[in-house]
């Protein structure tokens, strides 16, 4: 049975795209209080289909797919660059294909301007018309209004007018900046992306016997299950090691592992493995927000996501990304005794121009990283670092990284890493890292 809260958010998701929605509103149709309406919307707004615009209220949005994820609502860009709506409200739902600055001669913005774009343009009324025309929203920069005969033509045209005080080139920088962040979070691999669904998934519920376990066991090799009660909410796991030396006809809640640990789909990836290998789990339970199971993730489903997404070409560069590109080998080195170079460039600086102590920490985690690769191929998860100290290193420095490998085993390594400058010791650290084998 669905809570009140799930019934509220399947009811928005029920709403036609484009419509308006309000806490009023929804606690009317639902009969529940105003407080219980507004979390839902809240938590609605989080899941991607509902936007909430200044001056224009809460509306239902197309909820994005995960191909489609760098493409930008008109909503969104409102939000972006702090724009108010003057027309086609009720077109601030749809996505935009690209964005074109309308800093030429009428008839030549014309000919880049088509539907499903957005023109970027200060107060030239008539490129207004011809773009709403041709089916393209608007965004006036400078701060500039519309004119009357424009706003009703885009309330018309289901097309939205919007307004900002930015100029063109802010504005377009704002845009970009904010589809670049899409496109990294597009490269994050979810648990919810490699998950095996509820659907494939083998379960017992509490109520079921040992007996049950046996037959699962016959039909599918595995020896894990996540355990559920009536309301499909988890409540163990059991495992060959449980089912030992039991009767066939002892029931599963009496030797299953309670409060078992669980992930939600929308935990990275990287974040799963760290927890399985530091917990020894060979198989996690993938639950919403109710503790409701929605299927399960195993330490090879990790894994080979983990070595697919080392191969994918990166499309939005993070911070750590510049930095570990700054690094190079240095030459005729034997193997274990590998230095590295890196170029303190601007971005991995703090307001005092010197290296950053989060750029610091990723060096060496890159260092240790690549040394110990070259002695164990897999996988690895830090563990622990401990930087002994770190000293001011200039922007445009050359820093040498000599990794040095104490130990390593069959599940774990420890590095320990010296950074210097011009032939001066800068930074110190050891790293503890456990290591997943690919088997």
């Amino acid at each position: 049975m669905a809570t009140k809260h799930e019934q509220i958010l399947q009811y928005i998701d029920g709403l036609p795209i484009g419509e308006k929605i309000s806490v009023r509103q929804i606690a009317k149709a639902m009969s529940v209080s105003e407080g219980t309406a507004y979390r839902a919307i809240k938590e609605a707004e989080n899941k991607g289909y509902v936007s909430t615009i200044e001056r224009v209220g809460t509306i239902r949005i197309e909820r994005k797919k995960k191909e489609n994820i760098e493409k930008l609502t008109f909503a969104e860009v409102v939000n972006i660059v702090d724009g108010q709506v003057l027309g086609g409200r009720t077109g601030l739902h749809k996505t935009l294909n690209k964005f074109v600055i309308g800093a030429m001669k009428l008839e030549a913005m014309m000919r880049y301007t088509e539907a499903g774009n957005l023109l970027i343009v200060g107060n030239r009324t008539q490129a207004h018309e011809l773009a709403l025309k041709a089916g393209a929203a608007v965004l006036i920069t400078g701060g500039f209004d519309a004119e009357d005969h424009i706003k009703k033509l885009a309330d018309n045209l289901e097309i939205p007018v919007i307004s900002t005080s930015y100029d063109t080139f802010t504005v377009a920088t704002m845009i970009n900046r904010a589809i670049y962040d899409q496109l990294i979070k597009k490269e994050i691999i979810l648990v919810e992306d490699i998950l095996t669904p509820l659907a494939d998934t083998f379960y017992l519920k509490t109520t079921d016997k040992v007996a049950k376990w046996h037959e699962f066991n016959q039909q599918t090799s595995h020896s894990r299950y996540p355990v559920v009660d009536q309301n499909m909410k988890i409540q163990g796991m059991v495992t060959s090691k449980d089912i030992l030396g039991q009767d066939f006809e002892v029931s599963i809640d009496k030797i299953m592992t309670k409060h078992p640990m669980s992930v939600n789909g929308k935990t990275s990836v990287a974040s799963t493995a760290h927890t399985m290998v530091w917990e020894g789990i060979e198989v996690l339970p993938v639950t919403d927000d109710s503790n409701r199971l929605e299927g399960i993730i195993s330490r090879q489903d990790v894994l080979k996501a983990l070595q697919m997404n080392q191969r994918q070409p990166q499309v939005g560069e993070t911070i750590d990304d510049i930095v570990t590109n700054q690094m190079a080998l240095m030459q005729g080195r034997a193997k274990g005794e590998e230095v590295y170079s890196c170029e303190v460039t601007p971005q991995m600086t703090n307001q005092l121009g010197t290296i950053s102590y989060g750029v610091f920490t990723t060096i060496v985690s890159d260092a240790a990283n690549r040394i110990l690769r070259s002695y164990k191929k897999g996988d690895l998860v830090v563990e622990n670092m401990t930087i002994y100290f770190i000293k001011p290193v200039q922007m445009e420095s050359t820093l040498e990284i000599y990794p040095k490998v104490l130990e390593v085993g069959r599940k774990f390594g420890k590095v320990d890493v010296e950074v210097f400058n011009e032939g001066i010791l800068v930074g110190k650290a050891m790293m503890m890292c456990q290591l997943l084998d690919r088997n």
